[in-house]
C-alpha cells in the first residue's frame, strides 16, 4: 500500500500536489491512496490513521507551515513501524531539510516536481531494488506527458473544499525572497487538455477554481482564453482566483475582467513595495506607477475583488519607506491589503544577502524576519501586531466607516500603528478577540475623535446585519511548489 499524505493549513484545502502524484502513478495507482490532515490534527491521530492502512510507503508533502507537525508524525511513525519507507517531497525538501530532524527521519527526499520521480522510486522500492541515494533530484517533467490531477478530486472535495488548478509552472520573475526564483522557465499545460479538465470539474459541480500559477497574466493569449471559458453563460456562478502582477494589464485582459459580475473573480496582486530602489534590490521588474494606475482602474472599472500584498523588511526599505507604500496603497482602496513579514526560505537568493542587510531570521518555521539594519526587533514585533490587527480590522471590511474617519486627516499607517499599539496595551493579545469586544476595544483606543462613536455604531449595526462572505485563503500558502505540495 502506498499512502500520500500531508498536513494542509486548513480542512477546506485539498492538496493539488498529492493529486498530481496520484494521477501519475500508472499501474501503482490501484494500490495507492490519499490521506490528508490539517494543522488541528494531532500527530498521534495522523499516525493511527496511516498505520490502519498498513502502508509500505508513505509519501509526505512538507511545507513551511507544516514542518513541525510532520516531524512529530514522522518520529512516531518510525518509532512504531521503522520498516515503513518514508519519502518526503515539497518545497522544504530542496534546502530546508538538509540539517533538520525531519530530513534525518526520511528514507528518501524528492527535490523538484515529483510526479514521475515518485512513481519510479515507489516501483523500485516495491520491487526490492530501492536506490542507494537518499536525495533524488527530479527533472521537471514535460507537462504534455503527465496526467492532469483533476479526476482525483472526490465528490466530497468538490462539495466541501477549495479546488486548486494550474495552467502553468515556473515564474519569469526572480524575486529574491521567493522559491519561484529557482524556477525561471515558465512551462504551460496544453490548453485543450486543461480546459477539458476544467469542464469536467464544472460538470461535477465544482464552482470555486483557484489557479496556483505564479503569475497568471504573463501569457496574455492563454489568460484571455481561460477567462473566455469562464465567461461562457453555461458556467455562470463560478468563482475564480488568480495571482497577477499589477503592472501588466493588457487591453484583452481588461475587457474580460470588466465583463465578470460581482463576486466572480478575486485577484491577488503582489505589490510588495512601491519604491523602485527596493524593487530593484529584490529583482522584481515592476513599474510602481503603472501598477498603481492599474489598481485604480481595476477598483473603479471592474467588480473584481482585489487582494494586494506588501512585505515588511525588504532589502533597503525602512519603516518610513514601508509606511509611504502602505499609505499609497490605502489610497487606491483595494479590498484587502495583506501585510506580510519577510521570510527566509532556504535556497532562495535572499539567503546570500543576509550579511549585507543585517538580517536576523527566526530559525523556526515560518522563518520570519526578527530584525535587520533598518528595523530593530522591537519595531518588528510592533509590525507583526500591526499586520494581525489590520487583518482583523482593515481587511475584515467591518470597520469601513471608522477607518475612513480615522484616516481622514493623517497618515493611515501612522494612525493604525498607534491604534495597534494601544490595542495591544489594553488587550494584551492579538488572537481570540470576539467581535463585540473588538468593537469596544477600537472605540476605547479612538475615543475623543469627533464623530468616531457614530461611525463605530454604524459599522457595528452593519456587522450585525450581515455575515461576511468567506474570504479566499492567500495562495502564496497554497501552491503546488514541487512534489507533494500541500495546497
Amino acid at each position: 500500500m502506498i499512502l500520500l499524505t500531508t498536513f494542509n493549513a486548513r480542512f477546506t484545502h485539498a492538496s493539488l500536489g498529492l493529486r498530481c502524484v496520484m494521477a501519475n502513478l500508472g499501474p501503482l495507482r490501484e494500490q495507492a491512496g490519499i490521506v490528508e490532515f490539517d494543522l488541528e490534527t494531532r500527530p498521534e491521530e495522523a499516525v493511527e490513521r496511516l498505520l490502519l492502512a498498513r502502508p509500505r510507503i508513505v509519501g509526505c508533502g512538507v511545507h513551511v507551515w507544516n514542518t513541525d507537525p510532520t516531524t512529530r508524525m514522522a518520529r512516531l511513525l518510525k518509532r512504531l513501524r521503522p520498516e515503513v519507507i518514508l519519502v518526503l517531497g515539497g518545497p522544504e525538501t530542496g534546502h530546508g531539510l538538509d540539517d533538520h530532524p525531519l530530513g534525518e527521519l526520511a528514507d528518501h527526499l524528492i527535490v523538484g516536481e515529483g510526479e514521475l520521480a515518485f512513481r519510479e522510486l515507489a516501483a523500485a522500492i516495491l520491487a526490492g531494488t530501492p536506490p542507494t541515494e537518499k536525495k533524488i533530484i527530479a527533472k521537471p517533467p514535460d507537462l504534455r506527458q503527465i496526467a492532469l490531477p483533476y479526476a482525483e478530486y472526490t465528490d466530497a472535495d468538490l462539495a466541501h473544499r477549495q479546488i486548486y488548478v494550474e495552467a502553468s509552472r515556473g515564474c519569469a520573475w526572480q524575486c529574491v525572497f521567493c522559491l519561484s526564483a529557482l524556477d525561471a522557465k515558465v512551462r504551460r499545460f496544453p490548453l485543450p487538455a486543461l480546459l477539458a479538465g476544467l469542464e469536467r470539474l464544472h460538470a461535477r459541480g465544482a464552482r470555486r477554481f483557484k489557479f496556483v500559477d505564479r503569475i497568471f497574466n504573463t501569457h496574455r493569449e492563454q489568460a484571455a482564453l481561460i477567462l473566455d471559458f469562464f465567461l461562457d453563460p453555461a458556467r455562470a456562478g463560478a468563482f475564480l482566483h488568480f495571482e497577477m502582477i499589477p503592472d501588466l494589464l493588457p487591453e484583452a485582459i481588461r475587457q474580460r475582467l470588466a465583463a465578470f459580475p460581482p463576486g466572480a473573480v478575486q485577484l491577488e496582486l503582489g505589490v510588495q513595495s512601491f519604491d523602485p530602489v527596493v524593487l530593484n534590490a529584490i529583482r522584481r521588474r515592476q513599474d510602481p506607477d503603472r501598477a498603481a494606475a492599474n489598481l485604480s482602474w481595476l477598483r473603479n472599472a471592474t467588480r473584481v475583488h482585489l487582494h494586494t500584498d506588501l512585505i515588511v523588511g525588504l532589502p533597503g526599505e525602512s519603516l518610513a519607506g514601508f509606511a509611504a507604500g502602505f499609505d499609497r496603497l490605502v489610497a487606491l482602496a483595494p479590498h484587502e491589503i495583506q501585510v506580510g513579514i519577510l521570510k527566509r526560505l532556504a535556497g532562495t537568493p535572499l539567503t546570500a544577502m543576509e550579511a549585507a542587510h543585517g538580517y536576523l531570521f527566526n530559525p523556526d518555521p515560518p522563518y520570519e524576519l526578527l530584525a535587520n539594519d533598518r528595523i530593530d526587533f522591537f519595531t518588528m514585533r510592533r509590525m507583526k501586531r500591526f499586520a494581525r490587527y489590520w487583518d482583523l480590522i482593515g481587511n475584515s471590511g467591518r470597520f469601513a466607516s471608522t477607518l475612513a474617519l480615522a484616516f481622514r486627516d493623517g497618515s493611515p499607517f501612522a494612525v493604525f500603528l498607534l491604534l495597534s499599539d494601544r490595542l495591544f496595551a489594553i488587550a494584551g493579545e492579538t488572537h481570540a478577540i470576539a467581535l463585540p469586544r473588538l468593537f469596544s476595544l477600537v472605540g476605547e483606543c479612538l475615543t475623543g475623535q469627533e464623530g468616531i462613536e457614530a461611525a463605530l455604531e454604524a459599522d457595528r449595526r452593519r456587522a450585525e446585519r450581515s455575515v461576511r462572505p468567506a474570504r479566499a485563503t492567500p495562495p502564496r500558502q497554497q501552491r503546488a511548489l514541487g512534489s507533494f505540495s500541500s495546497c
